[in-house]
């Protein structure tokens, strides 16, 4: 499950991350579908994150577990840092807005409950 879910993870991250370079999909002043503050820095992290989470999620179980711990502590700090930074860049290059400190707070929740929180349940054989 773990890894399934980090591949789900990675797709997510890479269409995110391509789709914030294409125009009419970004608008010009840089808005994802109109929602999401982003620039190239932006993107580009979430192709590394996507591309991260592709290869734990096709690797094993535990680095998927380890995945879904790093980057969930990350995608926290991404978080709060969006709150304490207002609408100004984050660490003065990567674009954001409220939206997307909801999002990544919504991402650092799964990613957290699956790295610490999940647990496989197997049926019990006699």
């Amino acid at each position: 499950m773990l890894k399934r879910a980090a591949v789900v993870f990675g797709i997510a991250f890479i269409a995110a991350g391509i789709l914030g370079f294409v125009p009419g999909i970004t608008t010009s002043d840089g808005y994802l579908l109109g929602i999401f503050h982003v620039n190239a820095a932006h993107n580009v992290i979430h192709l590394v994150s996507g591309a991260a989470a592709l290869y734990a999620g096709m690797q094993s179980e535990s680095l998927s577990r380890l995945y879904f711990q790093v980057f969930g502590v990350i995608y926290a700090l991404v978080a709060l840092l969006g709150l304490f930074y207002g609408r100004e860049p984050l660490l003065g290059f990567i674009a954001h807005n409220p939206a997307d400190v909801v999002l990544h707070l919504v991402i650092a929740a799964a990613a957290l409950y699956f790295g610490f929180g999940y647990r496989e349940h197997r049926p019990i054989t006699a």
